[in-house]
């Protein structure tokens, strides 16, 4: 595909996501209360989308995984979080 037939394409749908996100972030930032760690990874990945590098959605992922390569002994939890607590 040609990069004007992506975005004929998928424009609407990504602004829609952005638009999403903006208000989510709304929200958050309306809130009462401190923010944890999800919303620290959250504004790492953001900014790893405005740094111009390529693959981004890599950068993206990695700004929300776990770093650490060791097995730990037990899980701490019954779901994922969506973001390394550290």
């Amino acid at each position: 595909m040609t990069r004007q037939q992506i975005l004929d394409l998928y424009f609407i749908e990504a602004r829609f996501k952005l638009i999403e996100i903006a208000a989510f972030m709304d929200r958050v930032e309306r809130s009462e209360g401190e923010e944890d760690f999800r919303m620290e990874a959250f504004r790492q990945a953001l900014t790893e989308l405005s740094k111009g590098n390529q693959e981004k959605a890599k950068h993206v992922l990695l700004a929300f995984s776990d770093p650490t390569t060791e097995p730990i002994a037990a899980a701490t939890t019954k779901a994922a979080c969506g973001a390394y607590k550290g």
